[in-house]
């Protein structure tokens, strides 16, 4: 794939998923690359996948200009994002001014992967946790590959609002009213005892600079991600280690107390470990299954891509269940959390 094709690839399943500005800027990106610039001289020096299966340099590169943005480094730039909307001409005018001025800025913001620790695919996870809490009263445990920041481990303080069915602590941080297709999903808030994650970079939502970086990558014509973000990241407390996700886990299967369900969960996390760490990851899950009980069992959530390049089918939602070993086909979740098909 050439860096033309990832930009316009990228803008494609953006414009699907929802956002036209994010078409027109890494469209504009594709069809007028400054060839010329230390920022083209580095992105040819990468590798393998270039696109958003690996190292996804067109998120990089939007991700550094909405962080100009944000910050207010590129004032001009910020005039002409959303809420405005404006030419083709204006915008990239705008865009090679500000990848000239602020170079050195972009050229380091690229080089760490992007990091969107979306907080709507909790709606997923509250409704999969009910269905834990059904088969099994007791306390969680909960423990997250791929965490980012966290925000995601915080669902049991967040709302499910659904047509028919509220799923809500006392004072939630925030609401989640995700479209929502099937049967509703049980109504049960699990009692979470402990939670953690581990991630290769993780991020303090409580420093500036670390939750620009995840606000950053949040698409610029789509607020709302960014109002809920801010919201989670003020409650968040998990704790995240920095680390390789399966090292950690094995360690952390070792630790859990008897008498609590231990929950591992990963949202569109495990397509980015290597085949030998996916590989390990499941021995390790199954051989931990094997040794489960009735007053220790195991959940494994996950929310991952199964194949669809298009986005348009989201992610597959599966759950796994020990002692009995049982599979649980869920249903379907959009990668950003905007609908549910529950099965």
């Amino acid at each position: 794939m050439t860096l033309t094709e990832a930009f316009h690839n990228q803008a494609r399943s953006c414009e699907k998923l929802g956002s036209p500005f994010m078409e027109q800027l890494l469209r504009l990106l594709g069809d007028h690359w400054p060839v010329e610039r230390a920022l083209a001289a580095r992105f040819e020096q990468f590798t393998g996948d270039i696109g958003p299966g690996g190292a996804s340099l067109p998120l990089r590169m939007a991700g550094g200009l909405h962080a100009l943005v944000l910050s207010q480094r590129a004032p001009g730039l910020a005039r002409l994002y959303p809420p405005f909307q404006v030419s083709d001409a204006a915008l990239l005018e705008s865009i090679v001014e500000a990848m000239r001025i602020h170079e050195a800025f972009l050229l380091d913001w690229v080089e760490s992967p992007p990091q969107t620790n979306e907080v709507r695919r909790s709606a997923a996870l509250i409704a999969a946790a009910g269905v834990v809490a059904t088969r099994y009263d007791l306390p969680f445990v909960l423990s997250e590959l791929g965490a980012s920041a966290g925000l995601n481990l915080m669902w049991d303080r967040f709302a499910l609002s659904l047509p028919g069915l509220e799923i809500s602590p006392d004072m939630p941080a925030l609401t989640l009213s995700p479209e929502w297709q099937g049967p509703l999903p049980p109504n049960a808030r699990p009692d979470i005892a402990a939670r953690a994650g581990v991630d290769l970079n993780p991020l303090d939502p409580s420093d500036p600079d670390d939750l620009l970086r995840l606000r950053a990558y949040l698409w610029p014509d789509q607020p709302h991600r960014l109002e809920l973000t801010r919201a989670a990241a003020a409650i968040c407390d998990a704790p995240v280690t920095r680390g390789d996700a399966i090292d950690w886990l094995a360690t952390r299967l070792t630790s859990i107390p008897d008498g609590h369900v231990h929950l591992i969960q990963h949202t569109v996390a495990w397509q980015y470990f290597p085949q030998e760490a996916q590989s390990r990851g499941q021995k390790l899950i199954e051989q931990a299954g094997a040794e489960a009980t009735a007053q220790s069992p195991l959940a494994w959530l996950a929310m991952e891509n199964d194949g669809d390049s298009t986005g348009a089918l989201g992610a597959a939602l599966t759950l796994r269940l020990w002692p009995e070993d049982e599979a649980i086909q869920l249903g379907r979740a959009d990668f950003h959390g905007r609908w549910v098909h529950w099965a």
